[in-house]
């Protein structure tokens, strides 16, 4: 299994495969799920979900599949959070923020937006409260919320050729492309947080490349400062928090 999913061009051909013959229920599913992997599906459509910050998280065939990278994202919302508090997850996709956060501070009122109805479908089922809609529009702007996160498409639209083969040809293109320099949707969400947050309260958004200094005008012109970004250990951009101070 290891060398098929490697001649497939699967990096992590090992920890796959023990994802396929620990959820495969007999031989037979075993084997078709290979060769749909062998083909380039998502592995966590082809077994249902995948593990996020420790949990297990229902991905439907056709939603776009969390990150690992999305993970410190989720936890550093966490420690924002105090009991009662209110965050709104924008572009939820299959919930994976919003159920981080409600099982770590269950007190938290969380809400999870996406326009894809599959993808909000997905996340009720992973115990998200969640509404199909554009970023805050099916809310009501009432600076009431503590915290926003945001998992917005943000590949420059020129780069998605450079894009994984099996992503490009399988994975939702409204969930990764951003537009020119691929912050179209991320500028929305500042702008929306700018509308959602109470003074005080902060916009957590995945980013990467140079977009942390592409998008600082639109960030000072919405009344965010305190801003801190976060790399990984290869010195990417992967995110970056802002405090709404006005």
């Amino acid at each position: 299994m290891v060398e098929r999913l490697r001649a497939a061009g699967c990096v992590a051909a090992e920890e796959e495969a023990h994802d396929l013959l620990r959820t495969a229920r007999d031989p037979r599913t075993l084997e078709a799920w290979l060769r749909r992997r062998e083909r380039g599906e998502p592995l966590a459509w082809i077994t249902g979900g995948l593990e996020f910050c420790g949990r297990w998280l229902h991905v439907a065939p056709g939603v776009y599949v969390p990150r690992i990278q999305s993970e410190v994202l989720a936890r550093r919302a966490t420690g924002l959070l105090s009991d009662h508090a209110r965050v709104a997850d924008l572009c939820t996709g299959a919930g994976a923020i919003a159920a981080h956060i409600r099982a770590e501070v269950p007190t938290t009122a969380v809400i999870g937006v996406d326009v894809d109805p599959n993808a909000v479908a997905c996340a009720v089922r992973n115990g998200v409260s969640a509404l199909v809609g554009d970023l805050d529009l099916p809310l009501q702007p009432e600076h009431t919320f503590d915290v926003v996160t945001a998992v917005p498409p943000y590949v420059p639209t020129g780069d998605l050729r450079l894009l994984p083969a099996d992503v490009q040809l399988y994975e939702p293109r409204a969930a990764l492309a951003g537009g020119a320099d691929g912050l179209g949707i991320a500028r929305r969400v500042v702008a929306a947080a700018g509308r959602l947050l109470r003074p005080g309260g902060w916009l957590l958004i995945e980013l990467g490349g140079k977009q942390d200094e592409a998008l600082a005008p639109e960030l000072a012109q919405s009344g965010f400062g305190d801003v801190e970004s976060w790399r990984d250990d290869d010195a990417d951009l992967r995110g970056l928090a802002a405090r709404l101070i006005r």
